[in-house]
């Protein structure tokens, strides 16, 4: 199996598959909240279902933790 980062890829198609499939799947989780249905994903190497309720929980979940502290 290759390791490699795609990121690091010299071809530049390559290289952009990656946010392309980030955009995709954001897509989809979007859909899914819009539609309120479950997706299926893979987190930690494990098939996970994810209901819209629980996306929108981790989304939220993640922008409590990218936010900059208060100075």
């Amino acid at each position: 199996m290759n390791t490699t980062d795609i990121r690091l890829s010299p071809d530049p198609d390559m290289a952009g598959s990656y946010a392309a499939m980030q955009r995709a799947g954001r897509s989809a989780e979007d859909l899914a909240i819009r539609t309120n249905t479950a997706i299926i994903t893979k987190i930690d190497g494990k098939m996970v279902r994810l209901t819209a309720e629980e996306i929108i929980k981790r989304r939220e979940a993640a922008s409590n933790t990218s936010e900059a502290p208060e100075k």
